[in-house]
C-alpha cells in the first residue's frame, strides 16, 4: 500500500514586488502555501499590491521579514545583483529559499554561496518558470515514461520580438544581455535533458536595431551544446526584429527527437505536439486553462506556471527532496552560460564547461 506523504501548509515570505506580484498570486491561490509577509524597498509599491491583493502584512524592512520565526520560506524576486546577499541572508536566518533566474550575475561569489548552501540544512530552488508551463509538463511526463526512447538531439529555443526593451534606460546599462534575461529559459530546458553538457560553441551578433540606439549587446544567437553521451542540443535566440506570430513560431519551445518518438512543448501557445511510435502525429491544446497561467496584462506575469513551480517546491519538501534546479544545478547552468559568451567572444571555438568551473574553484 502506497503510504501517503501529509501535505504541510508553508508559510511565505516574498521580497521583490515588481516580479514578486506573480508569486503573491501564486501562494494567495496555493493550498499548499500561506502568504506571510511582502517586502520591497519601495513603500508605494507595497501600497499598490496591498491593495490589489487585499493583503495587508507588508514590511520595507527585509531583516524584519527574515527574523520573523513563523516565515518557512523566503522568495526572492529582486534585481539579479542582490540574489546572492538576499539568499546568504535568508539562509543564515534558517529560511529555505525560493530565488528567481538567474541565481547569480556572474560566478563571481558562486563558490561562497555554494558552501553556505551545502553547510545549511535549507532547501534552495531556482524558479525556472518555463519547466511548469502547461506543455513542457506533458512533454516531461511523456520523455520520464520512455515514449521517446533513446534521445539523441534536443532543439530549444527562445525568440521574440522585443524591441520596446531597447527603449528602456536599463537596457543601455553595462551588463545587459539577452542571454541571461531571455535565453536561459532555452539553455535551462536543454540541461532539464542533458545535465551532463560538456561543451559549447557557438556564435552572437548584434542587430542593427540595437546599434541603432547605441545598446552593443548580442541579439541574434546560436549556439551548438554537446553532452557527455555525445548528444547534441541547438540553443536559439532572437530579441530585436519581428516574428512571424505566435501561430507559427512560439516564443519558447523545446523540441525532443529520440529514437522511438519526437515532441515540441510551447510556450505562450498552450500547445504541445507529439509523433510516437505507434501512433499518428497529435496535438494537443490546452487553451482552457490560459486564465491559469496568465492572471494579469495578457501574457505577462505568467503566475500559473509559478504556482505549479511553488507547489512542486512544496512537495519536494514534504518528502525530504532536493528540488530541482537546486543552487548546484543552476551554477553550473551559469557557468555553460559563461563558455557559450566565451566562444561567440571568439568567434565560436569550443569551450569545455569544466574549465569555467576550474577557473572558479567549483570542481
Amino acid at each position: 500500500m502506497e503510504i501517503q506523504t501529509e501535505k504541510k501548509i508553508y508559510k511565505l515570505g516574498v521580497v521583490g514586488l515588481g516580479e514578486g506580484r506573480s508569486i503573491m498570486s501564486a501562494s494567495l491561490n496555493s493550498p499548499q502555501w500561506e502568504l506571510h509577509t511582502v517586502c520591497d524597498l519601495n513603500e508605494e509599491l507595497c501600497r499598490k499590491r496591498s491593495e490589489e491583493f487585499s493583503f495587508t502584512n507588508w514590511t520595507t524592512s527585509y531583516e524584519e521579514m527574515l527574523q520573523n520565526p513563523e516565515i518557512d520560506v523566503i522568495a526572492i524576486y529582486t534585481p539579479d545583483q542582490l540574489h546572492q546577499r538576499h539568499i546568504s541572508q535568508a539562509l543564515q536566518a534558517n529560511k529555505h529559499v525560493i530565488c528567481t533566474k538567474p541565481l547569480l550575475t556572474s560566478l563571481e561569489g558562486a563558490k561562497e554561496l555554494l558552501d553556505l548552501v551545502n553547510g545549511s540544512d535549507r532547501k534552495v530552488f531556482v524558479g525556472q518558470s518555463s519547466r511548469f508551463f502547461e506543455g513542457m509538463l506533458h512533454q516531461r511526463r511523456d520523455y520520464e515514461a520512455g515514449r521517446h526512447g533513446e534521445l539523441e538531439t534536443l532543439e530549444a529555443q527562445y525568440i521574440t520580438d522585443a524591441r520596446w526593451f531597447l527603449e528602456r534606460d536599463w537596457s543601455r546599462q553595462k551588463g545587459f544581455s539577452w542571454m541571461y534575461n531571455f535565453m536561459i529559459h532555452a539553455v535551462d530546458l536543454v540541461r532539464w535533458y542533458m545535465p551532463g553538457v560538456t561543451e559549447v560553441t557557438g556564435y552572437g551578433k548584434i542587430s542593427a536595431n540595437s546599434r541603432s540606439r547605441g545598446i552593443e549587446a548580442w541579439d541574434s544567437l546560436r549556439f551548438l551544446l554537446q553532452d557527455e553521451e555525445g548528444r547534441i542540443a541547438e540553443v536559439a535566440g532572437n530579441y530585436t526584429m519581428p516574428t512571424l506570430g505566435e501561430l507559427v513560431e512560439p516564443s519558447i519551445s523545446c523540441l525532443l527527437r529520440g529514437t522511438e518518438g519526437t515532441s515540441r512543448a510551447e510556450y505562450s501557445k498552450l500547445s504541445y505536439h507529439t509523433h510516437f511510435t505507434g501512433e499518428d502525429p497529435q496535438s494537443y491544446s490546452y487553451d482552457d486553462k490560459r486564465g491559469y497561467y496568465f492572471r494579469f496584462e495578457g501574457n505577462s506575469h505568467h503566475a500559473g506556471e509559478y504556482q505549479n513551480y511553488i507547489e512542486y517546491f512544496a512537495d519536494c519538501l514534504d518528502r525530504g527532496e532536493t528540488p530541482l534546479p537546486d543552487a548546484a544545478e543552476a551554477i553550473r547552468t551559469l557557468a555553460l552560460m559563461e563558455a557559450m559568451e566565451l566562444s561567440a567572444q571568439q568567434g565560436g571555438v569550443k569551450v569545455r564547461i569544466d574549465d569555467i568551473m576550474t577557473k572558479y574553484g567549483l570542481n
